[in-house]
C-alpha cells in the first residue's frame, strides 16, 4: 500500500502534534501547518493526497482552504471541528469534505476517517475517468453519425453502406475510423463554405 501525504492544518499545536504523531504511526507522511495561510501555500506547491482542515481559525480558515482544493485541485479535503451543528456540517458538505470529525478528535478516529476518504477519493477519481473516457466516446459517436449522414445525402448510400465506406477508407489509409469522419466533415464544411 502506498502511503499517504496528508497535509495536517489546525491553530492548536497540541492537537497538531498528537494527530500527527498518530497518524506517522499509521504508516502515513504528515506534514502540518498551524495557520491557514501556511497551509495554502502548502496545499499550492501540490504533492498532497489528502488535507485534513481544522474549520475554524483566525485569518485563513479551513472553509477558505477547501474551498480553494476544490476549485483547484483535485486534492480531497476533510474537516475537523469544535462545532456540530446543522449549519456548519451543512458548510462542510456543500464544499466537499469527505469527511467531518468533531473535536476532541483521537487518533484512531481520524485514521478511520483518512482510510474511508481516501477509499472514497479514489471512487469519485474513477468516475471521473470513465465520465470523461464516455465524453470522449460520445463525441466520436457523433462525429461519425455526421459523416455517415453525409455520406448518405451526398452519395444516396443507406447507413450500413456509409459507414462500412468510411471503415474502408481508414482501413486502407491505416488511420482511426473518427479521424477519417472528422476529416470527412471538414472538407464537407470547407466546400460549403465556398458554394
Amino acid at each position: 500500500m502506498q502511503s499517504l501525504n496528508i497535509l495536517l492544518v489546525d491553530d492548536d499545536r497540541l492537537v497538531l502534534s498528537t494527530l500527527s504523531r498518530g497518524l506517522e504511526a499509521a504508516g502515513y507522511n504528515i506534514d502540518t501547518a498551524d495557520s491557514g495561510e501556511i497551509a495554502l501555500e502548502m496545499c499550492k506547491k501540490g504533492g498532497l493526497d489528502l488535507v485534513v482542515l481544522d474549520m475554524r481559525m483566525p485569518g485563513t480558515d479551513g472553509i477558505d482552504i477547501a474551498r480553494w482544493l476544490r476549485i483547484n485541485t483535485d486534492i480531497p479535503f476533510i474537516f475537523l471541528s469544535a462545532y456540530g451543528d446543522e449549519d456548519v456540517v451543512d458548510t462542510a458538505v456543500e464544499e466537499g469534505a469527505l469527511g467531518y470529525l468533531i473535536k476532541p478528535v483521537e487518533p484512531s478516529q481520524l485514521i478511520a476517517a483518512v482510510k474511508a476518504a481516501n477509499s472514497r477519493s479514489l471512487e469519485i477519481r474513477q468516475l471521473r475517468e470513465k465520465e470523461g473516457q464516455l465524453s470522449k466516446a460520445l463525441s466520436g459517436d457523433r462525429a461519425i453519425n455526421t459523416a455517415i449522414g453525409i455520406l448518405i445525402q451526398r452519395e444516396h448510400l443507406n447507413e450500413k453502406m456509409a459507414f462500412d465506406k468510411i471503415r474502408q477508407i481508414a482501413r486502407n489509409s491505416q488511420r482511426n475510423i473518427l479521424d477519417v469522419a472528422n476529416e470527412l466533415i471538414a472538407a464537407t464544411l470547407t466546400l460549403n463554405h465556398f458554394s
